[in-house]
């Protein structure tokens, strides 16, 4: 499988990269959108037709979903439109908060089902596709929030931490995957960060370390926290490969 880093700019767009999002390719599995915060729109025309995907929210922080009305207008107005319905997976009160973003009037609700099947995760449950598995766990983050495990017919496992603190349910997310692609928001001094709502560079190393993950991917890294201090934290915790993703790349499982 192929990930491609549409955007993992952390909390907030940045100047280089746009908000969350990842696109998942594999053989004999519909190209998958994990997330879809602002500006990743634009960067999945770079990559894949955006009337083709079909996506997976973490949770609905404005970061992780907020460009998904512009998706919305792809699908209904493009002069060569998709047939049929994308699928899209999220927390329970997905069609209402995803809707109200995309209404025309302030106070209603778009009821996208025209063009999206929406369902909601539940914990621990697999969901197919293709060749691909997809299982939700729910994870430390304010909203419901889910972290995503998804493993190939080849017992290939990409673990994606979604947004989350430290918590014992992300190391199990994690537990032995190839690529654990983890958020680290924050450096880990000062130390008053507020709990159950994002990870330091060290607490992303700790978790790859516990999990024993083979590579540590990082990624959710806000244009106000220094990357090098944070891959320098998580390379201090964790003993294996670590790297922060960037806009545009592409790995390999």
């Amino acid at each position: 499988m192929r990930v491609t880093v549409l955007g993992c700019s952390g909390s907030v767009t940045g100047p280089d990269s746009p908000a969350s999002g990842y696109l998942l390719t594999a053989p004999d599995a519909p190209p998958l959108v994990i997330d879809f915060g602002g500006g990743v729109l634009g960067s999945l025309q770079r990559f894949a037709d955006p009337g083709s995907v079909s996506v997976l929210l973490s949770h609905l922080h404005a970061d992780h979903c907020l460009d998904l009305p512009g998706l919305f207008v792809w699908r209904r107005y493009h002069p060569n439109p998709p047939k049929g319905k994308a699928i899209m997976y999220g927390p329970a009160d997905t069609l209402v908060r995803v809707g109200a973003a995309s209404a025309e009037i302030g106070g209603e609700v778009d009821d996208f089902t025209d063009i999206f099947d929406v369902f909601p995760w539940a914990d621990g449950e697999p969901v197919q596709f293709g060749s691909l598995t997809v299982t939700p766990t729910r994870v430390a983050h304010p909203p419901e929030s889910y972290g995503l495990r998804i493993e190939d017919t080849a017992g290939t496992v990409l673990a994606y931490s979604g947004d989350t603190g430290i918590c014992d349910a992300v190391v199990e997310l994690a537990r032995d995957a190839d690529v654990f692609l983890c958020e680290a928001s924050w450096t880990h001094m000062p130390g008053h960060r507020p709990p159950d709502l994002h990870l330091s560079g060290t607490e992303a190393g700790q978790i790859a370390a516990r999990a024993g993950v083979k590579e540590l991917l990082l990624t959710h890294i806000p244009p106000w926290t220094s990357r090098e201090d944070v891959i320098a934290e998580a390379k201090s915790a964790f003993d294996g490969p670590v790297h922060a993703v960037v806009a545009g790349e592409n790995i390999d499982l």
